[in-house]
């Protein structure tokens, strides 16, 4: 790994959808987000571009999501808090690594993600310029910018002031007010004043966070923070290969590529990203319109924001071809 450390067992979880070196098929990357699973990405696949058969889709899980190796499933020596810790230059050179088993002297028609895994998407452009055809990012940049820090940093601080979680057992209140913190977060004013969890399906913004409590408390909390973890440090420039110059990294990126920040997004902030996108020789700048705020880009929340996403990579693909 980057810190010297060895992740011992290192596995991905991937998930795929159709033949690799098929005729006629492309491959596409699509990265896991924070918090999520392969399956998360699916609805990526269902409408719009990707649903063509001539795309070959990967999902690759990203490490300490729980399904890749992770705290709760690494050997023992790694397990909790021992984990050794991975950055975002370790998990796209993993994903690299794992393509040239799978598919030889491979080329990525596109490398797409929301959050997270738009943030995997740009370490790819950089990195890896020659395989790389296309990027998409999403609600998402290229280093984690301080104020996205401060949000990490109050959201692991809820967690960990359990008292559980430092004497090592399961930190459910810990959990809970993780949960409860990142969905103030996580959606924008507007979607609490027009009531707009109602679209999720919910009676009322207490049963949405209710929600997220419960969903929370089915997470390992040393995968949460670890995951958390990458976010954090996450900069494109953080490696050998750049030496940590974010403006030489960003102009790796020679690819055409979408930059879709959401409007409303409270830690992943257009200002911020628009002046990544400024340093791209091929960066496309378009906002995605939402009330939603960081989960306005989550694969399959917000119809009226699939639609653009969508929309956004249909153009992507087409003018790029």
């Amino acid at each position: 790994m980057q810190n010297g450390n060895v992740l011992r067992d290192a596995r991905i979880r991937y998930q795929q959808r159709g033949d690799i070196g098929a005729a006629g098929t492309e491959l596409v990357l699509l990265p896991t987000y924070y918090g999520g699973r392969c399956a998360g990405n699916r609805p990526l696949t269902e409408k719009g571009p990707l649903s063509n058969p001539r795309y070959t889709i990967l999902i690759p899980a990203l490490f300490g999501n729980g399904e890749s190796t992770s705290p709760s499933n690494a050997p023992p020596s790694q397990r909790g808090d021992q984990w050794p810790g991975v950055s975002l230059y370790d998990a796209v050179r993993a994903q690299h690594l794992m393509l040239s088993e799978l598919a030889g002297d491979y080329r990525l028609a596109l490398v797409a993600g929301w959050s997270m895994g738009g943030m995997q998407s740009l370490q790819w452009g950089c990195l890896y310029p020659e395989r790389v055809q296309r990027v998409a990012a999403w609600c998402a940049s290229a280093r984690c910018h301080p104020l996205n820090q401060q949000f990490l940093a109050g959201v692991s601080s809820a967690l960990k002031a359990d008292p559980r979680y430092r004497r090592g057992d399961v930190p459910r209140a810990g959990l809970r007010a993780f949960a409860r913190v990142y969905a103030s977060w996580a959606y924008a004013a507007p979607f609490w004043r027009r009531q707009l969890w109602r679209e999720l399906g919910f009676g009322s913004r207490e049963a949405l966070l209710s929600w997220w409590e419960q969903d929370h408390l089915q997470q390992d909390a040393h995968d949460l923070l670890a995951v958390m973890d990458t976010w954090y440090s996450g900069d494109i420039s953080d490696n050998p290969v750049f030496a940590g110059n974010y403006a030489a990294a960003l102009r790796a990126i020679r690819a055409p590529t979408l930059i879709m920040p959401a409007s409303t997004d409270m830690y992943f902030v257009p200002d911020d990203i628009a002046l990544d996108a400024a340093l791209m020789p091929d960066a496309r700048y378009q906002l995605l319109e939402t009330d939603w705020g960081h989960c306005g880009g989550g694969p399959g929340r917000s119809a009226d924001a699939m639609q653009q996403i969508l929309g956004a990579l249909e153009v992507l693909l087409h003018d790029a071809a």
